[in-house]
């Protein structure tokens, strides 16, 4: 598996004898001519490049290291790429200069990515469908919903703390929870998931009020005492579905594959469960490391999803 910036990607190890054994057990892609093995078109259908969403969006690096790990266990040649901003992203995704990207919100998060790139990508499935945004605080905080924001700005030291410019929840937050709670006296930072991770755990650490703009699933619920602000106006919209897209033409050159993606689905258990190893347990050090060690305890994990494919 091959991870790096889109000139300079670095290689590195992953795949388990245990993880290939099941593969072979499961058995190939039946004669297809995607995937290692098949009849092939006179291209090489080997070769599959998925972006990572940028830095501290666990889902979507949950979700992109996981079908490296298993797609490689298949004979595929899988290459992650750091995608940057979101607008890159599907511009990239769109032009085919990625085949995959799993961390698709929606309708409403990115929506405004899906009217704009949609006619040059293919949607290949939901695999999780409880999404939410959220606005969080910590959790001994004296406010209880964003109505009460606005009289208790200074408690907040006067600030929102966002994350990318580029975020489905940026623009939503400056769209319509500003407008619609009245904060537009307080500062609204636009920085990086990362930075914004930071400051809350600099914050917590240090008994201070502090709200930030967040979403479930993350694991920062479980590494902090967070709560989630009320939202009675429904600014921030309510559940959603984190979906595959693919560059045009992707189900076409790879329909086994696509099958796949298809039937790929994460309980709230498992998803959890991953982000739990790979984020906490691991601290986001050693992302393979911490797929492998997911699979072990979910051994049958892929051979469900074929299953679910074969239908």
């Amino acid at each position: 598996m091959r991870r790096g910036n889109r000139k300079a990607p670095t290689t590195v190890a992953t795949g388990t004898a245990a993880l290939l054994a099941l593969a072979a057990c499961a058995g190939g892609d039946g004669g297809n001519g995607d995937a290692p093995g098949g009849e092939g078109t006179g291209e090489d259908l080997t070769k599959v490049t998925i972006a990572l969403p940028p830095g501290g969006w666990p889902e979507g690096d949950a979700a992109s290291y996981l079908w490296a790990n298993l797609l490689e266990s298949e004979g595929y040649d899988v290459t992650l790429e750091s995608g940057g901003d979101m607008g890159v992203i599907y511009t990239a995704v769109a032009g085919g200069d990625y085949d995959l990207f799993f961390d698709a919100w929606l309708p409403i998060t990115h929506g405004t990515y899906l009217d704009e790139y949609g006619d040059d990508m293919e949607r290949l499935g939901v695999w999780y469908d409880d999404a939410r945004l959220t606005i969080a605080v910590n959790e001994d905080a004296p406010i209880a919903s964003l109505e009460e924001l606005a009289d208790s700005a200074d408690r907040f030291d006067n600030r929102i703390v966002g994350i990318e410019p580029g975020a489905g929840l940026t623009r939503i937050t400056k769209e319509a929870v500003i407008p619609t709670y009245g904060l537009e006296g307080m500062e609204f930072v636009e920085s990086s998931t990362q930075a914004m991770l930071a400051e809350l755990s600099g914050a917590i650490d240090a008994g201070r009020d502090v709200v930030v703009t967040l979403w479930r699933p993350h694991w920062a619920y479980d590494a902090f005492p967070l709560r989630d602000l009320e939202d009675p106006e429904g600014t921030l919209g309510g559940a959603e579905n984190i979906e595959v897209v693919a560059r045009a033409g992707f189900a076409e050159d790879y329909p086994q594959l696509a099958s796949w993606l298809e039937a790929f689905t994460l309980t709230g258990d498992q998803l959890f469960s991953l982000e739990e190893i790979m984020f906490n347990q691991n601290g986001g050090e050693d992302p393979e490391g911490s797929v492998e060690q997911w699979l072990e305890e979910n051994p049958d994990y892929f051979a469900s999803i074929k299953a679910a494919a074969a239908g």
